[in-house]
């Protein structure tokens, strides 16, 4: 294929092929009426052959660079060992050390949270969870040693941190409401704003059961597990 301006009052510029003999027109770019007109069309022609003629020139240049960035591209991700997936990691950090528990020095603790927090499990789950999806190198033997350690000497101060951001966040006043949804109630007769019959689970229509519910304000003092830290846990 090459550009071809036709000799005639016209003056056509095309671009023409001659492999089968004859010229068979490929592409028609309008007709000049000027030479300058007739120059630029040509050029136009002459720039369409060189992008889609059936051989075309390489940028030798470009390419390269290409290529560089390919090869760099493929190093870097031959040098990858592993991949992370922390993005929940990264968000409850913050929360973490917006709270306060920053202020305890111990590591364990922060990724014993996040773990319970993303997927909630046993212990010996737990140590293979931040293993497999934070890459924490955090043992089974690590975690019950660090449960005796909370418990009998940072367990105030979780505690104490805990009510100083609950007192933030409510505007410094704490209110506590205790519900017990339990299956244990006591029948009576007498009706009063507590006690209204109703529903019994037992088919019970005719006495009041009596739900045990407690609400109080301005409770500064945290309400907190008394017993054995680690049975909160399963497995």
């Amino acid at each position: 294929m090459f550009p071809r301006k036709k000799k005639n009052r016209t003056g056509t510029i095309s671009v023409v092929d001659k492999s089968w003999g004859g010229f068979k027109e490929i592409k028609n770019f309008d007709v000049a009426k000027t030479e300058e007109e007739a120059d630029r069309l040509y050029a136009k022609a002459a720039e369409w052959v060189r992008r889609y003629g059936g051989q075309q020139e390489i940028d030798f240049v470009q390419s390269s660079i290409v290529q560089q960035e390919f090869l760099e591209s493929e190093r870097v991700l031959n040098n990858i060992s592993a991949v992370v997936l922390n993005g929940p990691q990264q968000i409850l950090n913050q929360v973490y050390d917006s709270i306060g528990f920053n202020r305890i020095r111990d590591e364990v603790l922060r990724h014993l949270v996040i773990a319970r927090i993303c997927q909630p499990s046993s212990k010996s789950a737990t140590a293979d969870y931040l293993k497999s999806y934070f890459h924490e190198d955090v043992s089974l033997d690590q975690i019950h040693r660090y449960m005796d350690k909370l418990y009998n000497k940072q367990r105030e101060l979780v505690q104490q941190i805990s009510v100083e951001h609950t007192g933030k966040i409510l505007g410094g006043s704490i209110g506590l409401m205790f519900y017990d949804v339990t299956s244990l109630y006591f029948e009576t007769g007498i009706q009063d704003e507590l006690r209204t019959n109703g529903f019994s689970k037992d088919g019970k229509t005719a006495a009041s059961a009596s739900s045990h519910t407690r609400s109080t304000r301005n409770c500064n003092a945290l309400l907190h597990y008394t017993g054995e830290l680690t049975s909160a846990w399963t497995g």
